[in-house]
């Protein structure tokens, strides 16, 4: 299935590419989640619009990506969540819930898109959490979960 993609997906694109993937992982993944559009000719369109947006948001070049990176290494992140008696979150942490708590921490401002978890995080302690900047820039940021 021929599909464009709205937002960047590790390992297959950026947004605003035309990539062809499985039918199922188009039909159950991808559209489902808001990740990409079905390929029609008229939108076709919209894939300029799409990258229009991407440049706008995009970092620029490495040494600027490097700067950011430093930023955020510098700031330890802490959250303030409902948990349970045992640790267990009532929940998960988000990607958005991150990037604020990155914001009111006095850190640079992150795309949440950028964050990457490698498993969702429900647990209270210390998590470590990517931020993909670049291409060839990546930031790991040390995320405290506390109980509120």
């Amino acid at each position: 299935m021929k599909i464009i993609l709205t937002n960047e997906v590790s390992g297959l694109g950026n947004a605003g590419d035309i990539v062809e993937v499985k039918d199922g992982y188009a039909r159950n993944y991808l559209l489902p989640r808001g990740f990409a559009i079905r390929w029609t000719k008229g939108g076709e369109k919209d894939v300029e619009q799409i990258r229009r947006a991407r440049k706008i948001r995009e970092i620029a070049t490495i040494e600027q990506a490097n700067e950011i990176k430093g930023k955020l290494e510098g700031v330890t992140v802490r959250l303030k969540v409902r948990a349970g008696d045992q640790g267990r979150l009532f929940g998960s942490v988000t990607q958005a819930d991150i990037a604020s708590a990155v914001k009111a921490a006095g850190g640079p401002d992150v795309d949440k898109r950028r964050i990457e978890l490698g498993s969702p995080i429900k647990t209270l302690g210390s998590h470590q959490v990517t931020v993909r900047l670049h291409p060839e820039v990546v930031a790991k940021v040390g995320v405290e979960v506390g109980a509120a």
